[in-house]
């Protein structure tokens, strides 16, 4: 027999001699993904349990060219109102990666951290991903093209028509985590 000291099982992860395992919730957990921008934010709703993943809503938050101060309140808003009205269990936000021009990263940013407040009032748990986990969990390729990700977001969830590129991220945000809590697709865990 190989001794296995050091190495990872791909399944489950042990520790300290014992297996840990997450309950799976009892009911469906629906997740809010939310793809922040400082103009159009993105956000989708999806209901995942054991047996599989289904697309609820989705669309784009639209704030404007205007004033910072005005887009962020419109942000915060419209998010606030997604919370109450779909009222989800889990939040699954993207991280904020450095861009080229440090002024649209902090207005990212911005716009993130009003998405996060107003995604929290209902006690719901928050989660990030970054665009490469993202595409891994869907795609398999944390260097998919977004058009790939956007088949995969359409066929998962059996979406037919146009979806909308930003509500599209915002899907696969909400499906990266269910992958990540084990939900999402006949058997469960990976």
């Amino acid at each position: 027999m190989r001794a296995t000291r050091g190495r990872r099982s791909r399944g489950l992860r042990l520790q300290s001699g014992a297996i840990a395992l997450r309950a799976l919730p009892a009911r469906p957990a629906r997740i809010l993904g939310l793809d922040p921008g400082s103009v159009i934010t993105g956000f989708g709703v999806v209901d995942v349990s054991t047996t599989g993943a289904a697309y609820v809503a989705s669309g784009s938050i639209r704030a404007g060219r205007g004033v910072l101060a005005e887009r962020l309140q419109v942000i915060f808003r419209h998010v606030g109102e997604l919370v109450q009205a779909y009222a989800p269990t889990e939040v699954a936000i993207e991280r904020v990666f450095m861009h080229v021009n440090p002024d649209s990263a902090l207005k990212l940013g911005q716009a993130r951290g009003a998405a996060l407040c107003a995604a929290t009032t209902g006690g719901a748990s928050v989660h990030e991903y970054t665009p490469r986990e993202v595409k891994l969990a869907l795609t398999g390729t944390g260097a998919a093209e977004k058009s790939q990700v956007q088949h995969m977001v359409k066929a998962l969830l059996a979406v037919e028509g146009r979806l909308g590129a930003d509500a599209a991220d915002a899907l696969a945000i909400a499906l990266c985590h269910s992958h990540h809590l084990g939900l999402g697709r006949p058997g469960g865990f990976r």
